[in-house]
């Protein structure tokens, strides 16, 4: 029996509950196949200030890069949101992380349910079926480019957008790979007609789409017009590549077409490892109470078996049992008609991978 480390960062507000179900899926994997996962966790963010001083300690990182995989939750406290003065911030840890791991390329896929159509804001006609996946590059661009800052005298402030060839192909490659997989449709969303970095990035990723991937379908689309796309016809696209700043924007807009911020994972691959998370927040309101839907997070971990660990069928399973559970009723308060507790959603999931499948032997 082969063993898989698994780093887990639980962080702050609900991300220790939500994360607790992820692993109980994970387990009931494990259970029915030749492997089995060893988990070791972690301190990021409040947690880790509080313990430590800092967002992201060394030991933390020395964990994560002898990790097959990091399965993360959250985020985030009103006591440092709250105050202007903070000097160390919870979300430092996180923008730290990536660029030590080097996570490159961030993953969202977007996908909606028939429970929660009516949950969304567009019209139930608009977003059924849709089914999206975001590949953000995450490491370069305007978050990271220098120089960056404020004019002696405050009155004007100046960030610098920088890419390079070789970070867009690296992300490139991410997504056309994963068009092939599913209805292999590619869409670059730029804004070539004004900024040089989007120029070199349709130079770039069209050469791809014409040398190394002629069986996809490529077209491309600037950023404000790919906005409006998505609201009026999400289900033109399949998968979505675009830099740093419009990927951050896009797929939080994507984002609500699910109908709830609990059902949507995501994966930040990098070339040594990679971490899976929801998209929510540290949700502090909630910490506690068990009403955090903990779906996001055990989508993230499907995601883990098939992004992190190339286990596909494995995924699947978790999917199903996801689908299930949301058929039968056992769903959180943020879905409709929901009133089942983080502890049942994850207990069902977990029940159902153990009693309907036995995974093959990977």
């Amino acid at each position: 029996m082969s063993t898989l480390h698994i780093a887990v960062l639980p962080g702050d507000g609900i991300g220790p509950e939500v994360v607790r179900e992820a692993r109980k899926a994970l387990d009931a994997i494990a259970s029915a196949s030749s492997f089995s996962f060893e988990y070791e966790e972690g301190l990021i963010g409040a947690a880790a200030i509080d313990a430590t001083g800092s967002p992201f300690p060394a030991p933390t990182l020395e964990l994560l890069e002898r990790s097959d995989a990091i399965l993360f939750g959250a985020i985030g406290d009103p006591k440092y949101d709250n105050d202007p003065s903070a000097k160390v911030r919870p979300e430092q840890g996180l923008l730290a992380m990536r660029k030590a791991l080097g996570l490159f390329v961030n993953v969202r896929p977007v996908a909606s349910y028939d429970l929660l159509n009516d949950a969304s804001p567009l019209r139930k006609e608009i977003i059924e079926g849709v089914d999206i996946v975001v590949y953000r590059e995450l490491t370069g661009g305007i978050y990271f480019g220098s120089p960056r800052g404020r004019s002696e005298d405050g009155q004007m402030a100046f960030d610098t957008c920088t890419y390079s060839r070789e970070e867009i192909e690296r992300v490139a490659v991410r997504a056309f790979e994963a068009a092939r997989r599913r209805r292999n449709k590619l869409t670059l969303v730029d804004k070539a007609n004004v900024l040089a970095t989007s120029r070199l990035w349709r130079e770039v990723v069209t050469e791809m789409a014409s040398s190394q991937f002629p069986d996809v379908d490529y077209d491309t689309m600037f950023v404000d017009n790919a906005a409006m796309k998505l609201i009026q016809n999400p289900g033109f696209f399949d998968v979505i590549l675009t830099g740093n700043l419009f990927g951050d924007i896009l797929s939080d807009a994507a984002s609500v077409l699910a109908g709830s911020l609990g059902m949507l994972p995501s994966a930040s691959l990098g070339k040594k490892t990679s971490l899976f998370e929801p998209v929510h927040g540290s949700y502090p309101q909630a910490t506690g109470k068990g009403i955090a839907n903990p779906m996001a997070t055990i989508l993230s971990a499907a995601m883990l078996l098939e992004d992190g660990l190339g286990l596909a069928k494995e995924a699947a399973v978790i999917r199903k049992a996801i689908l299930s559970a949301m058929e039968n009723g056992y769903v959180t308060e943020d879905i409709q008609g929901g009133n089942k507790s983080t502890t049942e959603v994850g207990d069902y999931v977990a029940s159902f991978i153990e009693k309907n499948y036995a995974v093959p032997a990977s």
